[in-house]
């Protein structure tokens, strides 16, 4: 059964500032996500757009927005096959726990100048 349904778009203009910024960087992004997109010379700044609107839209479809939530522990990686996989960690895991879910689904795209992220959340 569906239990939430989130989804978020950033522009990729934004993420293109952030960095040249590795303070911030750090503050929103795990380290974990930092070194997957520092090997993306050409898409750093569509990778991190996509994964910042997967932990917008996880907030989302937790239905508390982002409050409480720290947004590193929101961790967008990929598997071997290339897939996006959340992992959740800290104040994510807690919400998650709580909000009774089991499963989370994720989808990215970028196209030019956005990229978005959806985000629907699985529980019994």
């Amino acid at each position: 059964m569906i239990t939430g349904i989130g989804i978020d778009i950033v522009q990729i203009e934004r993420m293109e500032h952030w960095l040249l910024n590795s303070r911030l960087l750090e503050r929103f992004f795990h380290a974990d996500e930092l070194a997957v997109v520092s090997q993306k010379e050409k898409n750093a700044a569509q990778s991190l757009a996509a994964r910042f609107a997967a932990k917008e839209a996880f907030g989302k479809a937790l239905g508390t927005g982002l409050a409480n939530l720290e947004l590193k522990d929101i961790i967008v990686i990929n598997n071997d096959n290339g897939k996006p996989v959340i992992k959740l960690t800290g104040t994510a895991l807690k919400a998650f726990n709580k909000s009774g879910a089991d499963n989370v689904h994720i989808s990215l795209s970028h196209e030019k100048e956005n990229a978005i992220a959806m985000i629907v959340l699985e529980g019994a």
